[in-house]
């Protein structure tokens, strides 16, 4: 097989570093092509099953053919409705179900389209570090510039809006968000997100909220959304997704609510680009949201079990990480005076143990990796057995 170097890649692909997680997946598959017992620990991809009651609704709406054809670019009523309900239930938030909530094929999907609606070449997206990958994409994408503001320890990984530079600010159109937060595991605070919305009218800013790990969040205390603050509505849309919430990530649903000029926005990029949820996943959707409280709790109680095993085991071998309150990832201290790719290759390497490193979320990642607690607890035991006797 020859390789082609005919076709050049646009600038944009060529400035995007290699996607972190496909770039994982490939190292860990080629440990598994060559037999080793692999513990992939790195992809936040839920290993357990989407509930039986979400596919038999999938199976019954995909025997209907009147989901067989495009759905609707603003998605089937009843999944808005849905979905509305479920806020005000949630959130104590009434969302209007015709303006205010665009459904979406992931949460992924709608984030990575949303600078295409509102940012020009030249404009600035505040973004935070480390974070999710496809805010950084999807500003390269629409022509946008990334600056990146830190997210560090002192500050509990919340952002310090007195930091950032007032020059970048001039030029910026979006201020990027996430929380309960990937990968750091921190929660918003009332305050903060206080400040972010003072800070984003101020600057005449869009204000983003990913909060795509809502309900995964261990003891009694419940992430808020950004939406519950006065004034979010203003200049404000939140993302969210029932891929961690119902395991039901290859499904690809999710929703973005909140300011009704940035959801026409988006609709209108994405009435452009695709058609739409595939119908009946919207019928599995509504189920979801409709009888899916129980087996909610059931699900992070078997993440908080999973938790406490991993911190038990890392703290045994004296690797330094706060106890997360939220999603299903832990945020560690490299031990030693390895890098954070140093490390994971040494996982990787010589303990078939896979797990992220923090410099692919950003550069105040480095010194970090992420650990992703999608495996059973057994497998996470063998884990710390295994990084034990690789950093031993």
């Amino acid at each position: 097989m020859t390789t082609m170097t005919k076709f050049k890649l646009s600038n944009r692909l060529q400035v995007l570093p290699p996607y972190l997680f496909v770039e994982i997946d490939r190292a860990k598959k080629e440990l598994i092509a060559a037999g080793k017992d692999v513990i992939s620990l790195a992809i936040g991809d839920p290993d357990l099953p989407t509930p039986d009651f979400i596919v038999e609704a999938l199976k019954g709406a995909s025997a209907d053919p009147k989901n067989h054809q495009y759905p609707l670019d603003a998605g089937l009523l009843e999944f808005r409705q849905a979905i509305a309900q479920w806020f005000q239930n949630r959130f104590s938030v009434k969302l209007e179900v015709n303006g205010e909530i665009l459904p979406l094929i992931g949460s992924k999907e709608g984030i990575s389209h949303f600078p295409l609606a509102f940012l020009n070449p030249g404009d600035v997206s505040l973004i935070p570090d480390p974070g999710y990958p496809p805010y950084l994409s999807g500003t390269i994408f629409a022509g946008g510039q990334p600056y990146y503001y830190p997210l560090l320890e002192k500050n509990n990984y919340l952002p310090d809006f007195n930091s950032f530079d007032p020059e970048v600010v001039k030029k910026a159109k979006i201020l990027c968000l996430c929380y309960p937060n990937s990968p750091t595991s921190a929660m918003a605070t009332e305050e903060m997100f206080k400040e972010a919305i003072a800070f984003s009218k101020k600057n005449d800013l869009i204000l983003i909220n990913d909060m795509a790990y809502s309900e995964i969040a261990f003891g009694n205390k419940k992430p808020i959304s950004l939406l519950q603050i006065p004034g979010a509505k203003d200049v404000g849309i939140e993302f969210h997704s029932l891929s961690k919430t119902y395991n039901m990530t290859g499904w690809r649903i999710a929703f973005a609510c909140g300011n009704s000029e940035l959801i026409t926005g988006l609709a209108k990029i994405k009435s452009n680009i695709d058609s739409g949820v595939f119908q009946a996943i919207q019928v599995a959707g509504i189920t979801a949201l409709k009888r899916g409280d129980s087996f909610v709790s059931e699900n992070v109680a078997i993440y908080k079990k999973r938790r406490d095993v991993m911190m038990s085991g890392l703290k045994k071998l004296g690797i330094e990480c706060h106890e997360p309150e939220a999603t299903f990832y832990i945020w560690a201290k490299v031990p030693g005076k390895m890098t954070s790719s140093e490390f994971c290759m040494k996982l990787l390497k010589e303990a078939y143990v896979v797990v992220t490193p923090g410099h692919g979320f950003g550069k105040h990642g480095e010194g970090y990796f992420r650990i992703a607690l999608t495996t059973t607890e057994d497998r996470i035991e063998e884990a710390v057995k295994r990084i034990a006797k690789a950093i031993s």
